[in-house]
């Protein structure tokens, strides 16, 4: 069984790895982990796949780039906030 996470938990597994990080050592460490985004999910894998970045220099870095390179609908709809009520 793969495992899951939310999104809201990914830094949390980004800040176990080592850094400086190369986008392969993280698909090969974490990249089978499932996360479970509003609509769907992704394996930390596909998506670091999509990067241009040759390392990773801290697990903000990392964080940073994973979220960059989600679809806009992984977080609920656009352009909706709880706040705005």
């Amino acid at each position: 069984m793969t495992e899951s996470i939310r999104l809201n938990r990914i830094g949390t597994v980004f800040s176990g790895l080592s850094f400086p990080v190369s986008p392969s050592r993280v698909t090969s460490e974490c990249g089978d982990l499932t996360v479970r985004l509003a609509e769907g999910s992704v394996t930390v894998g596909e998506v670091i796949q999509q990067s241009d970045s040759y390392r990773f220099t801290s697990s903000d870095d990392l964080e940073l780039e994973f979220l960059n390179l989600l679809p806009r609908s992984a977080v609920g709809e656009p352009f909706q906030s709880d706040g705005d009520a």
